[in-house]
């Protein structure tokens, strides 16, 4: 074979191999769009592509476990790969505000999340857990109220008035007998957290846990909160303190400091 038509064997399969992943990206997108997953034949005609085409994909990207090959439903669906995959892009995201979270749990040692708003919830995005014995711990990835965790008013904090009544009825829903269920008196709340820098949650969201929490600039634009959570028997009395680490770190992370 001359090096000339070697070359152009070589391209050919350059471009097949780009064909390939566009496709296979079409397809994943597919299933995005459907989580409760899509038949071969929904999905080819969702693709615009041979059913047969449409199998060796599902095939491949199901032996990477980015995709779960049809189910007794005879239905394909996103695979557990995809999940542990954007869970390393989500942590790595946030790994910016590593050092500040890490400052707040060395002089605290409890709990320490960092949250950020989503829609009209907060949606935890890494965590420090404590090591007592007696601590409180969330799952990475879960999401709380707005209205009744010390980040989530954090967040809502650095909106206006009118943004906040947008995202709540007059009435709020109680989850505890110390949730404040009235839209007047979170409104007053957050126009103190305002001024203090730190919000707080005295067992709003869950009996027997409080937290204190700031906001903080994040790497990629919208604000984050960094909060410190603990069982309220070592968070009362010690109020004091935990607000004048938290601000602290609010005035490092303001002034770039590492």
């Amino acid at each position: 074979m001359s090096p000339t038509s070697s070359n152009h064997s070589s391209g050919s399969e350059g471009g097949g191999g780009i064909q390939v992943i566009a496709r296979a990206a079409q397809v994943l997108r597919a299933l995005d769009s459907d989580p409760g997953g899509l038949r071969l034949a929904q999905l080819a005609e969702r693709v615009g592509l041979p059913r047969s085409t449409v199998y060796r994909i599902v095939a491949s990207l199901a032996a990477e476990g980015l995709v779960v090959a049809p189910s007794p439903s005879g239905r394909v669906r996103l695979g557990p790969e995809l999940v542990r995959l954007a869970e390393a892009i989500r942590h790595d995201r946030w790994q910016g505000l590593r050092p500040h979270m890490q400052k707040v749990f060395d002089a605290l040692d409890e709990t320490v999340d960092c949250a950020i708003l989503d829609g009209d919830q907060v949606r935890l995005v890494d965590q420090i857990p404590a090591t007592h014995e007696f601590r409180a711990v969330s799952v990475v990835g879960s999401t709380s109220p707005l209205h009744c965790t010390a980040n989530g008013k954090t967040l809502l904090s650095g909106l206006d008035d009118d943004q906040v009544i947008s995202l709540f009825p007059a009435r709020l829903e109680r989850h505890t007998p110390n949730t404040l269920t009235d839209r007047d008196e979170l409104l007053a709340e957050l126009r103190q957290v305002r001024k203090t820098g730190v919000a707080y949650d005295r067992e709003e969201h869950t009996l027997g846990i409080s937290s204190a929490a700031i906001a903080v600039p994040a790497p990629h634009g919208a604000p984050a909160a960094l909060s410190v959570l603990m069982p309220t028997p070592r968070f009362a009395g010690n109020e004091r303190w935990i607000t004048k680490v938290l601000q602290r770190v609010r005035r490092e992370v303001a002034a770039g400091s590492a």
